[in-house]
């Protein structure tokens, strides 16, 4: 296996891009295997590249300001996503002050309020639903879109549910991909974020809306219309993607129903379940950074300016990490808690000043309330295509997981 001189890690040689799309999230698996290593060189889209897995990788890249954002990402990920100026794209003082507001408007109080407006929707969508087919990950969306929003000071008549649900999904389900499906989503964000300038204007006192609207950056400064608008939409939206978990939760029930009953009368059994969900699923595929200065770690050195793709999706199936890592089991979560750089569905290092994401503990939360719902509501599934193609980002079951709620 050749070596890269600059890096001293194996070289994987040639253009990968091509690869990357064929193999989508299994690319980065299949070149640690082909080389013996967590990290291996190639290019992608012309651009040299270093590919890495593991919590030690996980540590290095999200810790001490090694790395920034900045031209990290395709412009279309970052556009149909974060945007420009948004928290995931700062450094610094900046991200520090940016990254505070999210910590403090998802409190344990908060989120605790959250879960029970996503509840009261759930309710209300799955009784509408009552005794038809429908597309769990809809259900969910539009559940996860009507709490999300209630809860934070603007309730949606249905009519604007309706959009605002399609909305969020275009974005989401955009995100990962290339041609129309992306550009419909970063048409879905522009439109969106009118609508949350017009929000905020508007935002009753004592809001999580008019928190945002009302927060000063690091040098005293309220956000501009548009930033506010983007960070805004940076607590609903993922809010909202929490579908995609409860979609993979309710196929796992569905394909270990042994685990029903067990979820269903255990709070700490649901939790459990919950994370194995998580780390099973193929969310984030992989985040990107550029290493902020010249510096070595584990005789690997980096030049400033260095592309790096921290593999989120195979560190959280890596085998020196996890027992048996392509089995679904939520016992390996009942007797310990998972270690903070080793469970990376949504990034690794610290949420105080690192880019892990502030959400991440709601995430947890609403997720393993939806896990309990599916496991004590009545429903069938009726026969359909359950295939994931890891080649989509984000992937789903083919047909979404209809169910028909009783």
């Amino acid at each position: 296996m050749p070596e890269d001189r600059r890096s001293a890690l194996p070289v994987l040689p040639i253009d990968r891009t091509l690869e990357f799309l064929v193999r989508g999230y299994a690319f980065g698996q299949h070149g640690f295997d082909a080389v013996g290593r967590d990290a291996f060189t190639t290019r992608l889209m012309g651009k040299r590249v270093t590919f890495a897995r593991g919590s030690g990788w996980v540590r290095f890249f999200y810790e001490g300001d090694r790395f920034t954002r900045d031209r990290a990402m395709p412009r279309s990920v970052k556009h149909s996503l974060q945007d420009e100026g948004s928290v995931q794209t700062l450094a610094g003082d900046e991200h520090r002050n940016r990254k505070a507001l999210f910590i403090d408007v998802l409190d344990a109080s908060a989120r605790i309020d959250l879960d029970r407006h996503v509840a009261e929707a759930w309710r209300k969508e799955w009784a509408a639903a009552s005794g038809n087919r429908v597309s769990l990950l809809e259900l969910a969306g539009r559940a996860l879109t009507a709490g999300v929003c209630t809860w934070a000071g603007i309730p949606l008549s249905d009519r604007d549910l309706d959009r605002r649900a399609s909305e969020f999904a275009g974005m989401i389900d955009g995100a990962g991909s290339f041609g129309p499906r992306n550009l419909r989503g970063r048409a879905l964000r522009l439109r969106t974020e009118a609508w949350a300038r017009q929000v905020l204007r508007d935002a009753p006192p004592e809001t999580i809306a008019a928190r945002v609207a009302g927060h000063r950056d690091a040098d005293g400064q309220l956000l501009d219309e548009r930033t506010a608008a983007v960070e805004f939409l940076n607590l609903l939206r993922p809010t909202v993607a929490i579908a995609r978990f409860i979609v993979f939760a309710a196929l796992a029930l569905h394909l270990h129903p042994e685990w029903r009953s067990r979820v269903a009368e255990h709070e700490e059994t649901r939790l459990a379940f919950a994370q194995e969900v998580r780390r099973t699923t193929p969310f984030f595929p992989v985040v990107g950074g550029t290493a902020a200065r010249d510096m070595e770690w584990d005789g690997v050195r980096f030049t400033r300016g260095d592309w790096v793709i921290l593999d989120l999706f195979a560190t959280n199936r890596d085998p020196q990490l996890w027992t048996d890592p392509c089995t679904f089991a939520p016992a390996r979560f009942m007797s310990s808690e998972p270690h903070h750089n080793a469970l990376v569905p949504q990034g690794g290092g610290f949420y105080e000043d690192g880019h892990r994401c502030p959400g991440e503990p709601a995430t947890v939360d609403l997720l393993a309330s939806a896990v309990g719902r599916l496991a004590t509501a009545e429903y069938t599934v009726p026969r359909q295509d359950f295939r994931v193609d890891l080649r989509r980002f984000p992937a789903q079951p083919e047909d979404g997981f209809v169910l028909i709620p009783a």
